[in-house]
């Protein structure tokens, strides 16, 4: 194990590199400059050492995977961070894993199809460790009558815990998704309030496929100088014009505003961009915020289409304050 950590961490000091001068090349890449092909990423650090995890290749219903980097541009498998143990209540549709360390421990949400309810439901995992082994807390965590995907849980300063997720629906093919927040528990058992309506498909951008898609989804909350940011998801994943947006707000319950200039990123095939979406963010040491997100691995594909890699892109603000994305990085096949 160590001779693949001294490995690891030589290419990640040549890669850092060429991070800082702005050149680093998506879609990112294992140890063997293999392409990760993974949905809905989630980036998160302990030690010092960054794991991801996501909607894996796994075969339908088995669990999720897990992978560690020391720069985010290129990373280690590390095999299974999490596996669906028998008489589970998920039949299929295991999506969407985000782990947040807690008061000494990591917990890990995630959603999967509950045949007896006819509707997805988010679950609770927890281990000692960050690459897991995660075994099930609550199954489900919290179930509203509804569809409930897409769980990102935020610590405020005061030490209160939140969870954001999407209420999703599919009546014909119709597919909707609206975000809500929730006070949480201290101990994370459940919900603390009743769950308050941030927003659904509002903005242009967001209505491209109005009768086919009217989602938000995918949402990851963070704090700075007093605002709270949000970034979401829009649109259908495995068409076009998914994308990312930004909302503000100065409490955690919101309200939420959303900006102006949303999407933050959409599909921009000359970049070679197809529909990026459901990401995460996580500080660098130079204190630079990095968006981890999905898109398609073949741009040009013929959609509907889930075959999506992992990519990265710099963060910043402007003097307002608002969020924006450094895309001069990218790499232009």
């Amino acid at each position: 194990m160590r001779h693949k950590i001294i490995s690891l961490l030589c290419v990640s000091i040549l890669l850092i590199g060429c991070n800082h001068s702005g050149s680093y090349i998506n879609p990112v890449k294992t140890i063997d400059q293999t392409e990760i092909h993974l949905a809905d990423p989630f980036v998160y650090k302990h030690d010092g050492i960054y794991y991801m995890t996501g909607t894996s290749n796994l075969p339908e219903g088995e669990g999720f995977v897990c992978y560690r980097s020391t720069d985010l541009a290129v990373w280690e498998y590390l095999g299974e961070l999490y596996r669906k143990p028998e008489n589970h209540i998920g039949v299929y549709g295991f999506w969407a894993p985000e782990v947040k360390y807690y008061k000494g421990k990591f917990y890990m949400t995630y959603s999967c199809y509950v045949e007896k309810y006819g509707r997805m439901l988010t679950c609770l995992a927890v281990s000692e460790k960050p690459g897991g082994p995660f075994v099930d807390l609550y199954t489900p965590w919290f179930d509203l009558g509804y569809s409930a995907i897409d769980a990102n849980i935020f610590v405020d300063d005061d030490g209160t815990p939140y969870v954001y997720y999407s209420r999703n629906g599919m009546q014909d093919s119709l597919a909707t998704g609206e975000l809500y927040v929730a006070k949480l528990k201290t101990d994370l058992s459940g919900l603390d309030s009743e769950p308050v309506f941030i927003s659904g498909a509002s903005q242009p951008w967001e209505r491209v496929n109005w009768e086919r898609n009217r989602c938000n989804e995918g949402s990851f909350v963070f704090k700075r100088k007093g605002t709270y940011y949000m970034t979401y998801s829009a649109n259908d994943t495995g068409y076009e014009y998914y994308g990312v947006g930004v909302a503000y707000a100065k409490n955690p319950m919101g309200p939420w505003t959303k900006s102006a200039d949303n999407p933050l990123i959409t599909t921009d095939l000359s970049k070679g961009v197809s529909s990026p979406g459901h990401n995460s963010i996580v500080e660098m040491p130079d204190g630079n915020l990095y968006m981890i997100y999905h898109r398609h691995a073949d741009p040009h594909c013929e959609k509907p289409n889930w075959d999506r890699v992992v990519c990265m892109n710099r963060l910043f603000f402007n003097d307002e304050g608002e969020l924006k994305i450094d895309q001069a990085n990218e790499f232009i096949p």
